[in-house]
């Protein structure tokens, strides 16, 4: 196999621009190299991994499975980066790490890997739970840090919040649905369609916010705390959904596609973030894991989500 690190970069860079033309402004390369390698690429690994279009470039199934891999790639080379830069193997502690249910699957992985290759000899414990019972151990000091939706606290006041991205919100349908052939989905519309919602992180709170504004009274089929189980109703078309694009996938589990829709009523970003107590110094162990996962945080957020650097 002849892919390079190089090639990995070019990929990603495309990958979460959409276009070769986009990508070669970030990179700093000619468009043909960057087309020559991810050639290249999908040669080695024997599959397309993008659909060309006149306007641009989309994820084939194939791409979204190894971007994920790249992404995990790019971080451990950063890491490798880091470890000759710095010593920081020696630096004991610990450190108390809250997290929602919602961010276990999607970014704590990644978090946790970067900490624990950075800093191996800081102990670390965690604790899942819904996001105001974690504002309250912040708040208490038995938590040191927590990585929460931060759009949504309650004790802005006693805690400092960084925000990694924003994600706004779109509609979820199965393929076919007669509604993905709107370029805006009306609530009252949706609202008369059988629907499968969220609930977890309050994200349930927020769609409600939806009917409320429009007057209307949704047909709820489930409502469940599993993110797969809401891919795989929706892909099999037992009903639509409302979420955040931070959780958008196109294929469910089964390999079932899954289309997204904007809203005609847009919905407040979603904030995703990491929140500690306020304090006149942070806590070396705290300072440590802020320096140490922010990269990582940045690097995988999905497609339809902004940073914020």
């Amino acid at each position: 196999m002849s892919t390079s690190f190089k090639s990995i970069r070019y990929f990603i860079a495309v990958a979460e621009s959409g276009s070769i033309s986009a990508a070669i402004h970030e990179l700093g390369v000619s468009q043909s190299v960057v087309s020559q390698a991810i050639a290249q690429m999908e040669a080695d690994l024997g599959t397309l991994l993008f659909e060309r279009r006149a306007r641009g470039m989309s994820l084939t199934h194939a791409g979204h499975q190894f971007l994920r891999h790249a992404h995990q790639i790019d971080v451990a080379m950063r890491n490798a980066r880091d470890a000759l830069a710095s010593r920081p193997h020696t630096v004991t502690g610990s450190l108390n790490v809250g997290v929602t249910s919602l961010m276990v699957g999607y970014y704590l992985p990644f978090l946790l890997d970067r900490f624990r290759r950075v800093f191996p000899r800081i102990q670390v414990q965690i604790t899942e739970d819904r996001r105001d019972y974690l504002e309250h151990l912040l708040i208490s000091g038995e938590l040191d840090v927590a990585l929460i939706v931060v759009s949504q606290l309650q004790n802005r006041q006693a805690l400092e919040t960084e925000t990694i991205l924003r994600s706004g919100w779109r509609v979820w349908l199965p393929v076919n649905h007669r509604l993905a052939g709107e370029e805006k989905i009306e609530a009252t519309e949706l609202a008369r369609q059988s629907l499968v919602l969220l609930q977890v992180d309050e994200l349930g709170d927020a769609t409600t916010a939806l009917w409320n504004a429009g007057g209307a009274d949704p047909t709820v089929l489930i409502r469940t705390s599993s993110v797969e189980a809401v891919r795989s109703l929706v892909a099999t078309g037992a009903g639509c959904s409302v979420l955040p694009d931070m959780l958008y996938r196109p294929w469910s589990l089964e390999g079932d596609r899954i289309e997204a829709r904007p809203l005609a009523q847009g919905l407040p970003h979603l904030e995703v973030g990491l929140a500690w107590r306020k304090g006149a110094m942070l806590p070396e162990s705290l300072s440590n894991f802020l320096t140490a996962v922010r990269p990582t945080l940045e690097g995988h957020a999905p497609g339809g989500v902004n940073h914020v650097r």
